[in-house]
């Protein structure tokens, strides 16, 4: 137990052992590490949350969803807290609107664009109609 005792001793006493220069260390780098999970981790998790909350918010009658379980549905009427899905012809579910999970966004169909006459399409690739046949 001498032993044990003086090399503590030793230790405590050792010299250039500042414990206030060792505790600003410490904190500066739990602070460091504090910064970057705050980067890392905390800051874009409450940018999706507030994101999926406005999507929420937003969401309005006609709008296709998909819900967390996978349903796909088109929004028949939204309420305070709940929405009211459109599942198949005669199937109607209500759900919380935190069930929600993407509201789909459809790119535009072939069909949906304005068809050009003839004249536009061959002024367009600059070769006359007959070689497209």
């Amino acid at each position: 137990m001498n032993k044990l005792s003086s090399g503590l001793a030793l230790l405590q006493a050792a010299p250039g052992g500042n414990p206030t220069g060792s505790m600003i260390s410490t904190l500066v780098t739990f602070g460091l590490v504090f910064v970057i999970f705050y980067f890392l981790i905390i800051r874009p998790q409450n940018k999706k949350q507030k994101e999926a909350k406005r999507m929420i918010e937003a969401v309005k009658k006609g709008d296709k969803v998909i819900t967390a379980g996978g349903v796909h549905a088109v929004v028949y009427s939204v309420k305070e807290k709940t929405v009211i899905l459109k599942v198949d012809e005669n199937c109607k579910m209500e759900f919380s609107k935190s069930a929600i999970a993407s509201v789909e966004t459809e790119p535009k169909a072939k069909g949906d664009e304005k068809i050009e006459s003839k004249a536009e399409a061959e002024k367009a690739s600059d070769k006359p109609a007959e070689d497209k046949k």
